[in-house]
């Protein structure tokens, strides 16, 4: 495992760049309404980015480090931030659920009262690049929780590594990404902004 000084920085400026490819698909596909749809998916990313850097940063002041692995020792000695940050758990959770364009603030993909937002003339292997990216971008956001607030490959009791609970841990987050599609309905995108 390669420790990166500003690891936590390093990914959250590679993650604002998704961005980019949203407003360039929006306006690449000729069309109005996927220029516009790009427009409204950008606002989106941009409001819960700068509510994760603020989350994100305040996690980084407790180790006094924006180290991944120093974030994990940390919690391996003073226990999980989930236990005594959770509201910012709540809201990293509620953002990166806007983030990621999952179900309640799944606006770019809404069928029935939009038109498919900024992939709306893209078809085949350009739609199957959208999803990967975004399926990817969910598996991010899920380790990112898991290291800022779960205590990373820390076990239960501290001290403790191992892959099991790591895994556990992982695949229980996943599982809230999935099972929060038949919980909640869908926002409007008036409340998405109110509410970022």
């Amino acid at each position: 495992m390669v420790d990166v000084n500003i690891a936590i920085f390093f990914i959250f400026c590679t993650s604002i760049l998704h961005v980019y490819g949203i407003v360039l698909a929006g306006w690449s596909s000729g069309s109005r309404y996927g220029f516009l749809g790009a427009l409204r998916s950008t606002a989106q990313l941009i409001a819960y980015d700068i509510s994760i850097a603020v989350i994100i940063s305040s996690i980084a002041l407790y180790p006094k480090s924006l180290s991944l692995l120093e974030i994990v020792e940390f919690q391996d000695r003073n226990g999980w931030f989930v236990f005594y940050l959770t509201p910012l758990f709540f809201l990293f959770l509620l953002s990166s659920l806007a983030e990621t364009n999952r179900h309640p603030f799944d606006l770019p993909e809404a069928e029935s009262e939009l038109v498919a937002g900024y992939f709306t003339e893209h078809s085949s292997s350009f739609f199957a690049f959208f999803f990967l990216g975004e399926y990817s971008s969910i598996l991010m956001m899920v380790f990112l929780i898991n290291h800022l607030f779960l205590g990373g490959w820390v076990g239960f009791s501290c001290s403790t590594i191992s892959l099991f609970f790591y895994i556990f841990k992982l695949l229980f987050v996943y599982y809230f990404f999935l099972i929060i599609r038949s919980a909640v309905p869908r926002y409007r995108y008036d409340q998405l902004m109110r509410l970022g």
